[in-house]
């Protein structure tokens, strides 16, 4: 059986790298619809026609999950779409750097604003309604290895994805006899369109960058999005069974062991 069939998914962030991912993976898992949200049209809307190409029922809703009222916006555009939500991936994320010594209250600002309070309450618009309708429901998160510590240069990054990890175990435990399951998953370090972009930026990486990181890794290459996405996937479904509150390292580093 098709893990996600019947379900209806949301994803936040999308239009590229790990959210598209999972949202190629919901509709190869029969999903009875996906939608997903994120502030650049063009990439969304090709991304939905792909899908609809492929069978599954899809819709592209532009909101940035900076903007709260947006944000709720969507989620309720999607229940009028297709008449539930079952699963919300939280996908969006801002890895722009700053340190604690130079990040300014803007970028610690906008780093809240998109890595946790954006979150924060796509979840409470999901959680609501689920409960509303006496259903139960998943929520995965995608977190980062970083928050458990992170590189200096990573600090408000580091501070909102460590936020957010809490916030899954506290929502977890809070509606777990609600039977909606939320976990986290703390991934490495990913080939992604946005990590390009911030290698090119801000570590003036060139075009071959991706395969000197490779070489520094155990595993020989780069977390791949569609490996994310077919995890994120199976906690979403109920193959997954009664796993909630976990946030799982997906790495191939083993944090908190040395040489």
């Amino acid at each position: 059986m098709s893990l996600l069939n019947d379900k209806v998914v949301l994803v936040s962030g999308g239009t590229q790298g790990i959210g598209a991912a999972v949202a190629r993976a919901a509709a190869a898992e029969s999903a009875a619809g996906v939608a997903v949200t994120g502030r650049r049209p063009e990439p969304g809307q090709a991304l939905v026609d792909q899908l609809h190409t492929a069978g599954t029922p899809a819709v592209f809703v532009a909101a940035d999950v900076a903007d709260v009222a947006a944000s709720q916006a969507a989620v309720r555009t999607v229940i009028n779409k297709f008449g539930r939500v079952d699963c919300l991936v939280n996908a969006a994320g801002l890895t722009t750097r700053g340190s604690l010594t130079d990040t300014t209250p803007e970028l610690f600002d906008q780093h809240v604003a998109v890595n946790l309070r954006g979150p924060f309450f796509l979840m409470q618009a999901v959680v609501n309604h689920l409960r509303e309708h006496n259903r139960p429901g998943s929520i995965v998160n995608i977190i980062t290895s970083s928050e458990l510590g992170g590189q200096p240069y990573l600090a408000p990054y580091v501070a909102t994805k460590a936020g957010l990890a809490g916030l899954t175990r506290n929502a977890a435990h809070a509606h777990r006899w609600d039977r909606i399951r939320i976990n986290g998953l703390d991934i490495g370090w990913t080939d992604t369109e946005g990590e390009d972009e911030i290698q090119r930026r801000f570590h003036a990486a060139d075009d071959g960058w991706r395969e000197r990181a490779a070489k520094s890794l155990p595993m020989g290459k780069l977390g791949q999005p569609d490996e994310i996405a077919a995890m994120v996937v199976f906690l979403l479904s109920e193959r997954s069974g009664v796993v909630t509150g976990s946030v799982l390292d997906w790495d191939q580093n083993v944090f908190g062991a040395f040489d």
